[in-house]
């Protein structure tokens, strides 16, 4: 089913605050919200407003070399979650002769869908398990809201 990064916020839990991605399939009123590091979670949201920081991290870096390359992200695919809990991405890249899907974390493969507008998709079964109610997640703080508390300008 085809979704888009709805939101990258920060929530409180008893070990401290967590980023989210929170993923809206589309017609849907549920999300999937996948917890990630600080460091993705600001790389997606700088994907999502196409913010320039002068110098490429990481992500910009990947995406430079892949189209360097004559490769391109073709989608993104939550694919499926482990038994520990743990959310698999296959990231699909269109080459020069042929395509490749390369097993991913949801967070790289999010931050790199942000900065290309590669579709995002999220399997049926994904889904089902990880759906939740967006209301959860609306009264969090967007990480972009948490400036040099995450990290921003590093």
């Amino acid at each position: 089913m085809d979704a888009s990064i709805d939101a990258v916020r920060v929530a409180g839990t008893p070990d401290g605050p967590v980023p989210v991605v929170v993923l809206a399939p589309d017609g849907e009123a549920d999300v999937v919200p996948i917890f990630i590091g600080f460091e993705e979670a600001n790389s997606i949201a700088h994907g999502m407003d196409a913010y320039d920081i002068g110098r490429p991290l990481t992500h910009d870096l990947l995406l430079d070399v892949m189209e360097e390359l004559g490769g391109r992200i073709e989608r993104v695919e939550i694919s499926e979650i482990s038994d520990e809990g743990t959310y698999i991405a296959d990231l699909h890249i269109a080459g020069p002769r042929t395509s490749v899907v390369v097993d991913a974390r949801p967070s790289d493969s999010l931050a790199l869908a942000a900065r290309t507008n590669a579709p995002v998709e999220i399997a049926e079964e994904v889904f089902e398990q990880g759906r939740q109610d967006h209301e959860q997640f609306d009264d969090l703080t967007d990480i972009r809201e948490m400036g040099e508390l995450v990290g921003e300008g590093l």
